[in-house]
């Protein structure tokens, strides 16, 4: 019973770590550009499709797919903000509807240039398992986790230790006196905005050699995303950290203990009742500042 419950927790973060670094992504460009980006799934889904034909066409590992992932996802989301956020700033509304209509567009445009099939990628460590003590792990999940720690950490130490990180953060906290200070706060959203798509770009080839690729996966996880990011604090890296990982213990749990067609009802109950009782999140007391701490 002890161990099959520790066999289920040790599942949940493994899988969360892969949450919590798709929702960093997302929760940090809200926290600089102040702006929910609904097209973050359709990132991801693009990211996924790029790396299944690097992986099908070269013949190359998905994990070193990662660096040419990330930059085409990096140029990708700089060239998003600057082209269709940038002129729409201060008009949020606007903001929200243009992700939409991205979020839509390239999920048709998915599906009209590589159809509507399920498409995943196989190699030869793919259904390894390692055996730790009584625990059987996932050699594929537990890489994965390993480089999710890897990229926080790395985010966290940019953030906080260099000086453009220093310059987004300022830029977070205040847009107006960072500009009488002299930063280029255009850029600054354009590289945020950047390197939020560059994370999703990451965890992407992080996902496919566990799941399957198609127009709309990307629904399915920004949801997911959506739920992490309020339970932890829009804004707040680290409560997304904290909130992924809760989250895929809670989704292990309850797909082992009640039924896994209702892991995901359990996650939005979370959902409502952090909504209702404390938006901010349960790990912020606050949601208008990107919090790094």
């Amino acid at each position: 019973m002890m161990q099959m419950l520790l066999q289920v927790i040790v599942s949940g973060i493994l899988l969360g770590g892969m949450y919590s670094l798709i929702t960093i992504g997302l929760t940090l460009i809200f926290g600089v550009v102040r702006i929910v980006n609904f097209a973050h799934g359709e990132f991801l889904m693009l990211g996924m499709f790029l790396c299944y034909f690097l992986v099908t066409s070269l013949g190359i590992d998905p994990y070193l797919t990662m660096l040419p992932v990330a930059a085409v996802l990096f140029a990708l989301g700089a060239f998003t903000q600057k082209v269709f956020i940038q002129p729409l700033l201060g008009d949020e509304n606007s903001q929200l509807i243009i992700t939409v209509g991205m979020m839509y567009f390239l999920q048709n445009a998915a599906l009209f240039l590589f159809g509507g099939e399920y498409r995943t990628i196989s190699v030869d460590y793919q259904n390894t398992v390692m055996n730790i003590g009584s625990l059987n792990v996932s050699l594929t999940k537990a890489v994965s986790f390993a480089i999710t720690i890897f990229i926080i950490a790395a985010l966290f130490l940019f953030l906080k230790k260099t000086f453009y990180g220093r310059a987004i953060r300022a830029v977070a906290q205040d847009r107006n006196a960072s500009l009488l200070m002299g930063i280029p706060v255009n850029q600054v959203f354009q590289v945020t905005f950047g390197i939020g798509a560059a994370i999703v770009g990451v965890a992407s080839c992080l996902l496919m050699p566990i799941f399957y690729v198609y127009p709309t996966v990307g629904m399915n996880f920004v949801l997911i995303s959506f739920v992490v990011a309020v339970l932890g604090g829009l804004g707040d890296i680290r409560g997304a950290l904290v909130g992924g990982l809760l989250i895929g213990v809670i989704e292990s749990a309850s797909g082992y203990y009640v039924s896994p067609g209702l892991k995901e009802a359990f996650c939005f109950v979370i959902f409502f009742l952090v909504l209702i009782f404390k938006p901010a999140g349960m790990l912020s007391s606050r949601n208008k500042d990107l919090v790094v701490e």
